[in-house]
């Protein structure tokens, strides 16, 4: 496919299926990650196939959560609704639509790095990395609290042990967030994702402890077709056989 030719979406699903592959062993380069930003901040709400105006933009039906421009309506959502765009065993993009006020809680995102792109609207952040962690609990510093993050802010990265990999959002206006995350969350390979609550240490600033905690029962996550442009993915399979032939 000509470079000129392809999405957005399709560009950035290319890069993330040369940089992130089974069996890498190597840390991300500075330079694969600004090639990285780069692509996630060039993306907008449109390019995954979503209607990110508000009441001044075009509308469609009021009771469909699809415009009539064939985009998902993220400003008529009435809860947390995730995009299934691609997963594979390497890395998973998807985009989390917000209406105001609604928040997702602190989790993790064991041995993973993830890049965050806020493509409308605007959330608060808060964000954590563990100090000391021998069990559920443990000690955590504050990377960030209260920072907010809205369409222009650069596309942020975490790794495993930095960068902010315990965080929460909440949304202060209707806001959609586009996640690559690689490796993927994985219950069998011991990747779940886990929630916290956070305790503040009042004689020690910039830091707290956090305790592992239940799923919030009043956490629902609905789904919602992508309809974005069409992504041209990798057969892994064959490209695993291609791998053992040589």
């Amino acid at each position: 496919m000509e470079v000129a030719m392809r999405s957005k979406v399709q560009r950035l699903y290319d890069a993330c299926a040369s940089v992130f592959y089974a069996g890498k062993d190597d840390l991300l380069t500075l330079e694969q990650i600004r090639w990285l930003r780069s692509l996630l901040d060039g993306v907008g709400p449109a390019d995954v196939g979503i209607d990110g105006y508000g009441d001044e933009g075009p509308r469609g039906d009021e009771r469909s959560p699809t415009g009539r421009r064939g985009l998902v309506r993220g400003h008529a959502l009435e809860q947390i609704t995730y995009i299934h765009i691609h997963e594979c065993q390497d890395f998973s993009m998807g985009v989390f639509c917000f209406p105001a006020g609604a928040t997702m809680p602190l989790h993790d995102h064991p041995g993973m790095v993830v890049l965050t792109k806020v493509l409308y609207g605007s959330v608060s952040w808060n964000a954590y990395d563990w100090v000391s962690n021998p069990g559920k609990n443990g000690l955590a510093k504050v990377v960030a609290e209260e920072r907010i993050l809205q369409a222009s802010t650069r596309t942020s990265v975490l790794f495993p042990r930095s960068g902010g990999n315990i965080h929460s959002f909440t949304a202060l206006t209707p806001c959609a967030i586009l996640d690559v995350l690689t490796p993927p969350y994985s219950d069998e390979l011991g990747r779940p994702s886990t929630y916290y609550i956070d305790i503040p240490i009042p004689w020690l600033p910039g830091f707290c402890i956090l305790e592992e905690t239940e799923l919030p029962d009043d956490l629902v996550v609905a789904g919602a077709p992508y309809l974005g442009p069409e992504l041209i993915v990798v057969d892994e399979e064959e490209e695993d056989d291609d791998d053992d032939m040589y």
